[in-house]
């Protein structure tokens, strides 16, 4: 791997003289894989990371303090990245250092072609072992992540499963007979009505009672619908 000329990546707090020494990369080095470790410990699976080559000829002064790691606003320790490494000493100064983050694990695929509605369960799922790194955003590795929930579009057997790709089932139907409980200070009465839409448990669908008041709730696991005043 070739080294990478520092001068392209830093960030300079003051110029540095031409008369300081070079600073070692040996010391940038172990302040980045020291920080990766802390980072990387608790991500699923087997992290593991590379660190590019610094440049021995760069043209940074010699940081007489710790120096301490950091990642960008936004950035993680994942797939492809860069870690900063700054001095504070005076005159101070920064700089990038290129590095890739691999995590290793098992993932969840479709073990069959799933239809748009499956309600996925145990027989649906297979596991295969890649780079999550590499893999979909939401990528599910666990399968109490999947079972029970419900495929949006169609998968092809093979094809990775992805949290936003699924979602909790319908506990109401449209046109569904449903009790509606109605809960305040001083009060707590039930009745019954007709959905106006489906909705997962959680998720807010209308009901006409038979008086023709349309309400609105939340609706339960049960297929009740709560309203709370």
């Amino acid at each position: 791997m070739k080294p990478i000329t520092l001068a392209l990546l830093v960030v300079a707090a003051g110029a540095a003289s031409p008369t300081l020494a070079r600073q070692d990369p040996q010391p940038v080095r172990l302040a980045v894989e020291r920080f990766l470790r802390g980072e990387t410990q608790a991500l699923p699976g087997e992290a593991s990371f590379t660190v590019r080559d610094i440049d021995a000829q760069n043209s940074l002064p010699q940081c007489p303090a710790a120096l301490e790691a950091f990642l960008p606003a936004g950035a993680r320790a994942w797939g492809r990245t860069a870690v900063g490494v700054r001095c504070r000493a005076q005159p101070g100064w920064s700089i990038f250092v290129p590095v890739q983050v691999r995590v290793e694990a098992d993932y969840l695929v479709a073990a069959r072609p799933l239809a748009a509605g499956t309600l996925i369960g145990p027989d649906d799922l297979g596991t295969r072992r890649g780079d999550l790194a590499e893999m979909p955003a939401n990528a599910l590795t666990d399968p109490s992540q999947a079972i029970g929930r419900q495929a949006q579009g169609g998968f092809a057997a093979g094809r990775p499963l992805r949290a936003d790709q699924l979602r909790a089932p319908n506990a109401i139907l449209q046109g569904q007979t449903v009790k509606v409980f109605a809960r305040g200070p001083g009060f707590d009465v039930s009745t019954e009505g007709r959905a106006l839409n489906p909705a997962a448990a959680g998720q807010v669908t209308q009901v006409r009672t038979a008086g023709g008041r349309t309400l609105s709730g939340l609706a339960r696991a049960d297929g009740a619908v709560e309203i709370r005043f």
